[in-house]
């Protein structure tokens, strides 16, 4: 399918209270992740280069030696195969993050059913 409301795409439970909604083209995924208030993302790292902001919330991120707390609008950059880890703050996140080449390990995740996202908030007078 090549456009869909984000609400009718369904999320994978990536790590317990880190859930993301999925587009995939043939060579990269962009995922909106929702991140549950006080959660730590594990340190982990993966053959995919990342790209990503802070869309709301905020995030503690460690790549590599680097720390640094970003709100919305902050932004990363993670190289292939670089040890990262993100501690979310009290309110939780959303962050749009991108990844070449596809996250295919995800693909094994089973999927939930698609629900209403925290964000974006709907305009009254868009469907």
């Amino acid at each position: 399918m090549t456009m869909r409301n984000l609400e009718s795409i369904e999320r994978r439970e990536i790590w317990d209270g880190v859930t993301a909604r999925m587009v995939e083209g043939e060579r990269m995924t962009l995922a909106i992740v929702e991140i549950a208030p006080g959660k730590r993302v594990p340190e982990h790292r993966h053959d995919n280069e990342q790209i990503g902001f802070v869309i709301e919330g905020t995030v503690t991120f460690t790549v590599g030696d680097e720390t640094r707390t970003l709100g919305p609008g902050g932004s990363w950059r993670i190289l292939s195969n670089v040890a990262h880890h993100v501690e979310v703050g009290p309110n939780g996140a959303i962050v749009a993050e991108a990844y070449a080449p596809i996250r295919a390990d995800w693909s094994a995740i089973p999927l939930l059913e698609p629900s209403e996202p925290t964000w974006p908030r709907k305009a009254p007078d868009f469907p």
